[in-house]
């Protein structure tokens, strides 16, 4: 429900469906993209960096709120940080509008993503016939909104701290909403065969196998192995022997190796201890493995255990779900893509993957603004 609450404005773009499918006339003067004939606005798009900036502040207690929305001098940036950061005042424009740019790079790209991908779903939910009613996303967000913030003094808290309005959440809603039934499209129905499938294909993750506790001895040769086996044979004990012949790490600790599980040792050694009729507290070797010459002793089995289907399928349910979310996610924006981003014209100061003809710096490693942190949590668009 939080996340939710992280997202969304009403003011970033105009609900102008009918134009859906217009050529469109290019990204006015007072605009920072142009979405098949229907324009967001430079005025919606800083409310929204205010709004990201401010949030992202509220993270930690004391850090000022930088907003970067003028660039590419960002003088106003500049100027702000001066007067936010004292530590910063003596700092030359040069490197502020650095961190400015830092800052809004940062920022810009994760709004115009939510910016334009609000309309995206939109526009391709009423290409579809969906629909959500006024009355649908009141009742969302009046629940939501009683889930994550009870008292009235706790949201208004929330709508000051992060800058948001009524009217920005109940965007938020109305596109979640929309997304859901674009991703619903998207979904298969998981059935008592498909979580039988899942289950078969992974028991591994619904059990543990057996393992065993053993004492190991590793020599070099095997006159010292043997050795080693007539001493533990004749009443010396693991700690004296480990320490007095073994070349293992183990020897410090009178060559325990607890929860040793098949696979794992070298692999003579590993065949030894886990053979049927390999008994505990007996004195086995020696051995010769890769590393040397081996006499050990299993002291502890710790029989596998293994979960049923039903006992599993709680997990199975919920792991298939998070899938299903993550794969209609990916198809409702991949066919969002496929059907708006050559209607998408940016600003070039704001163009981002979102954006027709956008093309990726050749580098991506920047230094992190002095001025603030560079992410916003909860910037995800789907709720």
């Amino acid at each position: 429900m939080r996340t939710i609450f992280a997202l969304g404005t009403a003011a970033i773009v105009s609900v102008l469906l009918a134009a859906c499918g217009s050529s469109g006339t290019g990204v006015s003067s007072d605009s920072v993209a142009e979405v098949a004939g229907n324009q967001i606005t430079t005025q919606a798009f800083n409310h929204w960096m205010y709004v990201a900036a401010k949030s992202q502040a509220a993270q930690s207690p004391g850090q000022p709120v930088i907003v970067p929305t003028d660039p590419p001098q960002f003088n106003k940036c500049i100027a702000t940080v001066r007067q936010a950061v004292p530590s910063l005042a003596k700092q030359t424009d040069k490197t502020l509008r650095t961190d400015c740019q830092q800052l809004f790079t940062s920022l810009s790209g994760q709004v115009m993503d939510f910016l334009i991908k609000a309309y995206w779903y939109q526009a391709d939910a009423a290409r579809l016939g969906l629909k959500v009613t006024d009355a649908q996303v009141q009742k969302a967000y009046a629940t939501a909104k009683k889930q994550a913030y009870p008292t009235a003094s706790a949201f208004n808290q929330f709508l000051s701290q992060t800058g948001f309005t009524v009217n920005d959440l109940l965007f938020r809603f109305r596109v979640s909403q929309l997304f859901q039934k674009l991703a619903a499209k998207h979904s298969t129905k998981i059935t008592p065969a498909t979580i039988q499938t899942y289950y078969n294909n992974h028991k591994s993750q619904f059990g543990k196998p057996e393992t065993r506790d053993i004492r190991i001895v590793l020599t070099k040769t095997a006159g010292q192995a043997a050795a080693a086996k007539a001493a533990l044979e004749h009443g010396s004990s693991w700690k004296v022997v480990a320490k007095k012949y073994s070349t293992d790490p183990s020897k410090n600790n009178g060559g325990l190796l607890p929860g040793v599980t098949k696979g794992q040792e070298d692999k003579a050694l590993d065949s030894a201890v886990f053979a049927t009729a390999t008994k505990t507290n007996k004195v086995y070797g020696p051995i010769k493995g890769q590393f040397g010459y081996y006499v050990f002793e299993v002291t502890k089995v710790t029989k596998a255990t293994q979960q049923t289907l039903a006992q599993a399928t709680p997990l199975i349910q919920q792991t298939l779900t998070g899938q299903q979310q993550t794969n209609a996610q990916t198809a409702v924006d991949s066919v969002a893509k496929k059907q708006w981003l050559s209607k998408t014209e940016c600003r070039s100061l704001y163009a981002m993957a979102d954006c027709k003809g956008y093309k990726a710096p050749k580098t991506s490693t920047t230094t992190a603004p002095t001025t603030a942190p560079t992410t916003t949590p909860g910037t995800t668009t789907t709720g």
